[in-house]
């Protein structure tokens, strides 16, 4: 009996574990539902929620290949230990992790107990993340033949009939028995494969065509926008699978092209989506790799830098959207009542935490780790080093409120529609809503320090400032000499994987710390 543990990976399509599980034998699908790591500081109701809708699919399309899934509720080493007492089971199989602290060590304990076993775990890489990676030069390559392997289609399961071996199959746990507060989302997108099925096919057919150029305003992202990234955290899709499907619509595309002599912006905006595919596993080789960075800055010449223990004021006003600058406030409190908001925003959120009210990131880290439905540890934690300044290796992006407000939201659609205390704030003013003359204040009935608040600090002066304690640290030969060897493991290289043609932009300049790495096969 083959033993397939579900994780992120929340599907029975292009599941290599499910997969070639079956081909050695009766395969039992089970999926732990774990308290602890539901406790963590970095996990959410809405994770669970979008979580629990996935599983009712998974349950009916195990069942209609053959074997229901078996849930239990427990830590994975007392409710593994407790199937391999009373089961026949040969093999252990999952797909490999790049979760967080927990779940990095979770897994090592898991590997003692089925080693202590003689029981074989097979942990199958299902992106372009590779465990124990020696260098990065030919980190592109190896993404490339993972993303054209062929798919592998849905298995067919031989029924086991184990009730009297394990009980029940086990029910869906609701978040109160797992311990997880409430936490509403009202526009949470809804878990699923078929949601996302629906969401590619959308995507690919009809709402990207303007992606390359609508992505960076919160005005069009939402539609323009591919919205995957929930349905590739959690494993309803593969990235696999979506490369081959924008492949197969990027030939269509241009064979209708040739056909009828029409062009569309089509093909920029399918390369550019591509382009954001590989990006993706590009950010989660980075934990992978270097699993500290979850916790530590990754260019040590930060530590110190600023307090790891917050402002709470600032940090409170920031995470509530009550900042006194309209476009960041928006922002939050969007990103709050739905679990996402585009890249750009992210960015910027990042970098006005830490650079304007410079604040460690690792507590600004674990509020969009809970509020971001689509919350992927790898992406996350090396987004936000990188937005915050402390990788070595990176562009210091300070992003101006002021002008990312004018720029992205010009006309304050997007402020008044989430700061409805602005609402009657004119277009010139909606901006800088500080600038108001009381007379101004009083003629629309918004007055700023009590109905909204007055800006948190100058943020022109916390930018100069920022800046000047960035490029202080920066300067130094020991901060260059750390900058070169941090590049050497994390840095992006072109995308033939040649090494001779590193990319040493200001973009990424910078390489390679000893790692600790993650929990070995055991097969």
């Amino acid at each position: 009996m083959q033993l397939v543990w579900f994780k992120r990976d929340l599907r029975v399509y292009d599941h290599a574990a499910l997969a070639q599980a079956a081909r050695r034998g009766p395969a039992l699908p089970l999926y732990i539902a774990e308290p602890g790591y539901w406790s963590q500081p970095d996990a959410s109701g809405r994770h669970w929620a979008f979580i629990v809708e996935c599983l009712g699919e998974l349950q009916t399309d195990l069942a209609g290949l053959g074997q229901p899934l078996v849930i239990r509720v427990g830590e994975a080493v007392p409710v593994l230990s407790a199937l391999l007492d009373r089961l026949p089971i040969e093999s252990v199989w999952s797909h490999e992790e790049t979760g967080n602290g927990w779940t990095y060590a979770r897994d090592i304990a898991v590997g003692d107990l089925l080693r202590s076993r003689g029981i074989p775990w097979h942990q199958l890489p299902q992106n372009g993340v590779v465990r124990r990676l020696e260098t990065r030069n030919r980190w592109s390559r190896i993404w490339e033949q993972r993303m054209r392997a062929p798919l592998e289609p849905p298995p067919v399961l031989r029924p086991l009939g184990l009730l009297s071996e394990i009980g029940e199959l086990g029910d869906i746990p609701d978040g109160r028995t797992l311990g997880i507060a409430d936490d509403t989302c009202p526009k949470r997108q809804p878990g699923g494969r078929r949601a996302g099925v629906a969401t590619l096919e959308g995507f690919l057919r009809e709402r990207g065509e303007a992606y390359h150029r609508e992505m960076s305003s919160p005005l069009t992202a939402y539609d323009s926008c591919s919205r995957l990234s929930t349905h590739l955290a959690w494993g309803t899709l593969s990235i696999r699978e979506l490369v081959q499907a924008t492949r197969h619509r990027r030939e269509q595309v241009a064979a209708l092209a040739q056909s009828s002599g029409q062009r569309s912006t089509w093909p920029k905006a399918l390369s550019a989506f591509e382009g954001r595919l590989h990006w993706h596993c590009h950010f989660m080789q980075k934990l992978e790799s270097e699993p500290r960075i979850e916790f530590e800055n990754m260019h040590r010449a930060c530590d110190g830098l600023r307090d790891p223990i917050p402002d709470r004021e600032r940090l409170d006003a920031w995470r509530q959207g009550q900042t006194g600058f309209p476009f960041v406030d928006a922002c939050m409190r969007a990103l709050i009542h739905t679990g996402w908001i585009n890249f750009r925003m992210r960015a910027m959120l990042v970098s006005f935490s830490a650079y304007h009210l410079w604040l460690h990131w690792r507590e600004p880290g674990l509020h969009l780790a809970r509020v971001f439905t689509d919350y992927e540890p790898g992406i996350h934690w090396s987004q936000v080093q990188m937005q915050s300044g402390t990788t070595g290796i990176n562009t210091l992006r300070i992003y101006n409120p002021v002008k990312q407000s004018q720029d992205q939201d010009p006309d304050g659609h997007f402020i008044r529609r989430w700061v409805p205390e602005l609402a009657t704030v004119t277009d010139a003013r909606i901006h800088t809503p500080w600038k108001i003359s009381r007379a101004e204040q009083d003629a629309c009935g918004c007055l700023i320090g009590r109905d909204y608040p007055t800006p948190i600090l100058d943020h022109e002066a916390a930018a100069r400032e920022a800046r000047r304690r960035m490029s202080a640290i920066r300067r130094t030969a020991e901060s260059r000499v750390e900058s070169r060897t941090i590049f050497e493991t994390h840095g992006s290289r072109r995308r033939s994987g040649d090494a001779s043609r590193t990319r040493t932009s200001t973009a990424e300049t910078g390489g390679k710390r000893k790692r600790s790495p993650r929990p070995e096969s055991t097969s």
